[in-house]
């Protein structure tokens, strides 16, 4: 089925079905019929008819006259009797109920069975009026007295019972939507999660704000931004790359616990758990560390996971029990235990570089040993990490916004929750000392004038809000893409209803 929009030049040149549709529209608007009104007078939904009339017995009829709307999906037309199913569409609570209509000539007339067969395609969006009956096969039916032609679908519908490829799938969701009970299952799925972060981070004082997408300076993440430009203000500006800077500002006016749920861009690479463009939750709790942020993230996830039903999780071949340890495992001794040889702070970098050549880890020569380090634990150890782990004590440049150790400044009080091998969430205890912050963030400026595309720029209006004084807290982000692949087992391209895609030749 092809996707490419139609000029009104190209009309002869159109594959003899989108040919065939639009000719029936133009004779149908020549007639004086309406092929797209503005509302047919539904009285029941298909699952309302389902509710009401489901335990009717073969062959019983009833005098309960309902008028019902939906997308034709299977047809069959005989001589004096038609069937049709129509698919309702798919909410919050159902994922988009079917019913059969039948017409006879006896009760819609010959010329209306006749313009049945002419007029209506698969694809079709119909109104039928008639009485709630069980066939003969006890299907539930509505015997029609009466149809219109809601709206007419100029291309046809995938072939319901071949599967799409995915390309096809991802490219065309609308399509997909209609062919696969999977696909309307996953945009149900995502939706319930998404209640229910809202629903966990409210219950528990959580003040739910909006922060600004387009931004004078990057920063809240080690990442690549995109960059746009405003011409009211003749400025380059990039869209962000995290939420936290502008949370954190609301912290310091003020607000007790913040979060957000939003969209965030960065302009890397795109694979099975990467887009550009993603959904990211952040929360911030006052008086808050690592460890009660940490537990926060847990509850999170284990409250979206009885929205689902089941608080355990299939990984590849790996079943994965949330309600379960969720242990901590310290990055130094973890990698040290993988490597069969102790790794610490003090490890020559030289020694660091051998252990990735012997273990074909690649390394950029610019690197520094945290960087060394945190690229061997996410090669080497992370993939193994299948129950739910936080990783924590890393080196310092792993979270340039994240409070340094008391005991050892040179890690961090941060942690990367992993679970089924990959990341779904990083939390920390926030860095609120704007003398530090400063200086943190000066040597990242540096490395991003010395051409580091994902350092983080000086932002002074954010040291400035710092200097008005904030309280301690903690803070998260939490990939909901990622916790939606977690309950699913699907990639990132399934879970995101329109991921952004490489343009077709």
């Amino acid at each position: 089925m092809s996707d490419e929009p139609v000029s009104p030049t190209a009309l002869d040149d159109l594959p003899e079905q989108l040919r065939i549709r639009r000719d029936k529209r133009e004779r149908l608007l020549a007639a004086g019929q309406q092929v797209y009104p503005v509302s047919v007078g539904r009285t029941h939904t298909l699952r309302a008819v389902r509710d009401q009339w489901g335990s009717l017995t073969a062959g019983e009829e009833t005098d309960q006259v309902v008028t019902v709307s939906g997308r034709v999906v299977f047809i069959r037309n005989t001589g004096k009797l038609c069937f049709a199913t129509l698919q309702d569409g798919f909410t919050a609570a159902e994922n988009g109920e079917r019913l059969q209509v039948m017409l006879s000539l006896a009760e819609v007339g010959e010329q209306r069975l006749a313009d049945w067969k002419a007029d209506i395609d698969l694809g079709d969006f119909v109104a039928v009026t008639g009485r709630v009956i069980s066939s003969r096969r006890g299907e539930l039916s509505v015997m029609a007295t009466s149809w219109q032609l809601a709206a007419k679908a100029l291309r046809p519908l995938p072939t319901l019972h071949k599967e799409m490829s995915e390309e096809s799938r991802v490219r065309q969701r609308y399509a997909d939507l209609v062919a696969r009970e999977e696909s309307r299952a996953m945009v149900r799925t995502r939706a319930a999660i998404m209640r229910s972060i809202r629903r966990t981070l409210d219950s528990d004082g959580y003040l739910e704000i909006e922060t600004p997408v387009l931004q004078l300076i990057h920063g809240g993440a080690a990442a690549r931004p995109f960059g746009t430009h405003l011409n009211a203000f003749d400025i380059d500006m990039t869209l962000r790359i995290a939420l936290e800077l502008y949370l954190k500002r609301a912290m310091v006016g003020g607000a007790d616990r913040v979060y957000e749920l939003g969209r965030i861009f960065r302009n890397e690479g795109i694979d099975s758990s990467h887009a550009p463009e993603f959904t990211m939750l952040e929360a911030y709790q006052s008086w808050g560390d690592q460890y009660t942020i940490a537990e926060l993230t847990r509850q999170v996830i284990l409250d979206a996971a009885d929205a689902l039903g089941s608080r355990t999780v299939t990984v590849g071949d790996t079943e994965i029990d949330l309600s379960g340890e969720w242990r901590w495992l310290s990055v130094y001794p973890g990698l040290s235990e993988k490597l069969g040889e102790q790794v610490t702070l003090d490890t020559p970098i030289e020694r660091l570089r051998e252990l990735a050549g012997a273990h074909q880890v690649e390394l950029d020569p610019k690197w520094e040993a945290g960087k060394v380090v945190m690229e061997l634990f996410g090669e080497l150890v992370e993939p193994d990490l299948q129950q739910p782990t936080f990783v924590h004590d890393y080196p310092a440049v792993a979270q340039p916004l994240a409070r340094p150790k008391t005991d050892e400044p040179r890690l961090v009080e941060a942690w990367d929750l992993i679970i089924g091998g990959m990341e779904r969430a990083t939390g920390f205890s926030e860095l609120i000392d704007p003398v530090v912050q400063r200086e943190v963030l000066t040597a990242q400026s540096l490395a991003a004038a010395a051409g580091d595309p994902e350092a983080m720029q000086l932002d002074e209006d954010f040291l400035a809000a710092l200097e008005f004084g904030c309280p301690p807290m903690g803070g998260m982000g939490l990939g909901v893409d990622r916790l939606v692949m977690l309950f699913t087992g699907a990639g990132i391209r399934e879970t995101i209803l329109f991921p952004l895609l490489k343009p077709q030749a």
